[in-house]
């Protein structure tokens, strides 16, 4: 370990709560795929931020945009209008099913405005007695007391009892086992139309489309998790396009404004008429800054052409992957859409990850034995192949 690594490790642990087992590397500047720490060594980004930097790490559009608005107005309360706000949520609106956005700070925040927007829905529509909420297991939402409930791992609860009252857990890609936890109680359904943190797991065919038809009938509320799927990760502005379903309801966060702190509350004007003054609010919310970055974000990401280039490159990568599969017996699965991206072991991954970091290539690992790969939408066959190389080398090792 060098000295510099030292150092910032002992200042980490006097004065930051122990919340993330960090890696020992400080990086200190980015730009598009690449990743420089503080001695200088490079690094590819095969994780970018968990889906955050979508357009790469200090996109110059973004950078401007960031810059521009930083010299015009930074902040001012959502108690008066402000110009970004508003066009971004025009043209999320335009380029989505939605009618209404609520603009937040996170996806854990945005999830929770989900939460309160169904049930305020519900009981202004049904009466009282109607708030509970079915979720998935394995399923990822946040890690506030009300999202974290929300999420179906019992390894999020731990520590936390009792949890918010109101969530039901059942299995992903099972309509049945939704029907079978309905009760008089019920409101709606949360789902991710891809499965991140639970381990890269993708929706069976015709699986989305029959839940929302379920819950159209049995007028309960169907809220789509985006946080991690959509803004272009798997190969369409948002995952439930290649599903022929929409929600009514989507969280999203992450990519929104290429690593500024950003959630937005997307929803059918139904559903949205429930949160009126008062209902629920964010400070910081869709301030001018974060908006600003968001737009720029946004109008390159929902580009047909700049999506067509994340489906060629995903493609190019699950089929250089599965190249790899083939050789390495403890390769169980190659999985994804887009550039998000799983490869299923049938042993732990996580040395893997620190491998791969050693050898300057940057990659996370979901579910234990899940290698993940939510690179900058922005790569493509170049960076691909440097990453295959790295894997073949440490996957040489594992094999010996």
């Amino acid at each position: 370990m060098n000295a510099l690594i030292d150092g910032i490790q002992q200042e980490y642990g006097k004065h930051i709560f122990g919340t993330y087992a960090r890696f020992p590397v400080a990086f200190v500047r980015g730009a598009g795929c690449m990743l420089w720490d503080d001695s200088g060594k490079e690094y590819l980004d095969f994780l970018a931020g968990i889906a955050v930097c979508g357009l790469g790490h200090c996109h110059p559009e973004v950078a401007l945009a960031i810059s521009e608005a930083a010299r015009k107005l930074i902040h001012v309360s959502n108690l008066f209008y402000t110009y970004p706000q508003v066009e971004l949520a025009a043209l999320l609106t335009r380029l989505s099913f939605a009618d209404k956005v609520f603009f937040c700070n996170s996806g854990a925040e945005a999830n929770e405005a989900a939460i309160k927007l169904a049930r305020k829905y519900s009981r202004d529509a049904f009466g009282p007695g109607r708030h509970h909420i079915i979720s998935m297991k394995e399923s990822f939402h946040g890690r506030t007391m009300a999202t974290l409930s929300a999420t179906g791992q019992s390894k999020i609860h731990q520590g936390f009892e009792p949890l918010v009252e109101g969530f039901v857990y059942v299995d992903f890609n099972s309509v049945s086992a939704v029907e079978a936890a309905v009760t008089d109680k019920t409101c709606a359904v949360i789902v991710e139309p891809v499965q991140g943190e639970g381990g890269l797991n993708f929706p069976a065919p015709g699986y989305l489309r029959d839940l929302k038809a379920f819950c159209k009938d049995r007028n309960l509320l169907l809220i789509f998790d985006e946080i991690q799927s959509g803004l272009g990760r798997t190969g369409s502005l948002f995952a439930y396009e290649q599903e022929d379903v929409t929600p009514d309801i989507m969280t999203l966060a992450k990519a929104l404004a290429n690593g500024l702190p950003m959630g937005a509350m997307l929803a059918v004007d139904e559903a949205a008429r429930a949160f009126t003054p008062g209902s629920h609010a964010s400070t910081f919310g869709g301030g001018p800054l974060v908006a600003s970055a968001a737009l720029a974000t946004l109008r390159i990401i929902s580009e047909p052409a700049f999506l067509g280039k994340v489906r060629e490159t995903g493609a190019y990568f699950i089929s250089r992957l599965k190249e790899l599969k083939e050789r390495y017996s403890f390769i169980k699965d190659v999985r994804g859409r887009g550039l998000m991206v799983g490869l299923e072991l049938t042993v732990p991954g996580a040395k893997f990850v620190s491998m791969c970091l050693q050898r300057g290539a940057i990659i996370n690992c979901a579910h234990d034995t899940v290698l993940r790969f939510v690179p900058p939408l922005i790569a493509g066959r170049a960076e691909v192949d440097e990453l295959i190389g790295i894997l073949e080398g440490v996957f040489k090792e594992e094999a010996v």
